[in-house]
């Protein structure tokens, strides 16, 4: 049975950081491309960063580019999202996704969507006040 389970949020200020962690379960993540998800309260989940195993295959939207990074130990099945300068606006469930199509074929125009990913977590939520 395929687990992902995510840790680390919180409530911060305005302005600093969290780390959130995901841990695989029942399922290796070495070979695949793995997301990190937000949703709002009555708001659509949207795509916030996506890692690939290899070929340098990282996206993150527009919101998050230049304060999270994304980061991967195939080792360990796990999967982190480190979140610096956070804004009120980054408030949301925070979900880490697993996906099973081979990860050559999912480019910058699919890595954020939805419907690229096969398994996710229960999410972990994150506050950010001002």
């Amino acid at each position: 049975q395929v687990q992902l389970v995510e840790s680390g949020g919180g409530s911060v200020q305005a302005g600093g950081s969290l780390r959130l962690s995901c841990a695989a379960s029942g399922y290796t993540i070495g070979d695949s491309c793995m997301g990190w998800f937000r949703q709002t309260p009555g708001g659509e989940r949207e795509g916030v960063a996506s890692i690939c195993p290899k070929g340098g295959k990282i996206y993150y939207s527009d919101s998050v580019k230049g304060r999270f990074i994304i980061s991967r130990d195939n080792a360990k099945d796990t999967l982190d999202l480190q979140m610096n300068s956070l804004k009120p606006d980054d408030t949301a469930m925070y979900y880490c996704a697993a996906s099973t199509r081979p990860w050559i074929l999912i480019g910058h125009t699919i890595a954020l969507s939805l419907s690229t990913y096969n398994y996710w977590g229960q999410g972990t939520r994150v506050t950010v006040s001002s």
